[in-house]
């Protein structure tokens, strides 16, 4: 059942209220309607700021995070003169300014193990914004043990995709086409990979279009679809998906049937299975501190050409990732060898290669050149 709207909003809402498949009964669904929206960031923005505009009664937001000038190139939710506010006071003050009327609920810790289902439950559906893998998996087990729709969408440079998983309606859940997290490392982030900032609000967008269809029961929606959008060559298309009876999660035959932390873990850590005299990681503090030994380690910086052009350390070899299987044996086998990418997921990486190449003088700089330039080298440009 929908509320009564008064003259005040049927004159705001009226675009939508003529609009033959929303009209009043339509409006007044939305305005009792409750939208979970997890993350605030690229995708949560734009989302959430149609949502507001659309006369959603009540919006939860699920963010534990501050805003950081890298944000701003594509989280429109938020301002310049917002970096080091946290996102939900930031966002919250942009959606109240949008409209005033709506209910903002705020979930300052986030979706976590512990709350997610209870939290989904709460709600009418949930949109997913959120950026790393294991929220994402939380957020769709716990929407399909909720009972939840759930309205999902990605971004990986130029490429989006939008769609909605409710396997109690039929459809699939996102573990039908992805039953297992990638290992870490395997799959760049957007701080490693770039994101097209403006793609964020074409697939943010979709996803606040989809809840609104969603939520009042018109059109087609995109479950069962996979709206996939190609930024470059602007082309939009649609894959079919269906259900998989071999699922983890929804199957015939389940192995995941209720939510545990285990199912949600991603330890960037890689196993230490040579020296226990040589760790392998260390802080930026002791590899600068390496710096003042005779002879001095060597530098290896694992980045991507068009990041170590924004900010290196000096002398540093540069091999990425992804050529290092091919490019090893060049490196001294008997030097200490200090590795360093962005964040230090990629350096572990190379480390537990290098080493099991016998190259077990290389140890991973913990937080990258990214730590480097905030504890060590503030002049290097931070990205």
């Amino acid at each position: 059942m929908g509320m009564s709207l008064t003259p005040e909003e049927i004159s705001r809402y009226s675009r939508h209220i003529r609009l033959p498949q929303v009209g009043l009964p339509g409006q007044e669904k939305l305005a009792t309607a409750r939208v979970l929206i997890i993350g605030l960031g690229g995708l949560g923005s734009p989302a959430s700021l149609y949502l507001a505009a659309a006369g959603l009664g009540t919006l939860g937001l699920a963010d534990f995070d501050v805003v950081e000038p890298h944000n701003l190139q594509r989280q429109i939710l938020h301002g310049d003169t917002d970096s080091g506010r946290k996102k939900l006071d930031s966002g919250i003050e942009s959606l109240r300014a949008i409209n005033p009327k709506i209910e903002l609920i705020r979930h300052p810790e986030g979706i976590t193990v512990d709350n997610a289902v209870d939290l989904i439950s709460q709600y009418d559906l949930v949109l997913d914004g959120s950026d790393n893998f294991p929220t994402r998996y939380l957020v769709n087990d716990a929407a399909f043990f909720a009972g939840k729709p759930l309205v999902y969408g990605s971004i990986f440079q130029f490429e989006g995709q939008v769609s909605i998983f409710e396997p109690c309606a039929g459809g699939p859940c996102y573990r039908c086409l992805f039953p297992q997290m990638p290992e870490p490392g395997t799959v760049p982030n957007c701080e490693e990979a770039g994101v097209f900032g403006a793609l964020c609000g074409v697939v943010g967008s979709n996803q606040a279009m989809e809840s609104i269809k969603r939520l009042i029961n018109v059109g087609e929606s995109l479950m069962g679809r996979l709206l996939v959008i190609d930024s470059l060559a602007q082309r939009h298309r649609t894959l079919k998906l269906k259900p998989d009876p071999q699922c983890p999660l929804c199957g015939h035959t389940p192995s995941i049937t209720d939510i545990r932390p285990e199912n949600y873990e991603w330890s960037c850590a890689a196993p230490d299975t040579t020296s226990e005299e040589i760790p392998m990681e260390i802080s930026v503090q002791e590899a600068h501190a390496q710096l003042q030994q005779a002879p001095p380690p060597l530098f290896l910086d694992v980045r991507e050409d068009f990041e170590v052009a924004i900010a290196k350390i000096d002398g540093a070899i540069e091999i990425p990732l992804g050529e290092l299987p091919l490019r090893w044996e060049a490196l001294d086998a008997k030097a200490p060898l200090l590795v360093y990418c962005h964040h230090g997921m990629r350096s572990l990486r190379a480390t537990e290669f290098l080493r099991s190449k016998g190259l077990d003088g290389a140890v991973s700089i913990r937080g990258g050149i990214d730590a480097w330039s905030r504890e060590i080298n503030p002049e290097l440009a931070r990205y």
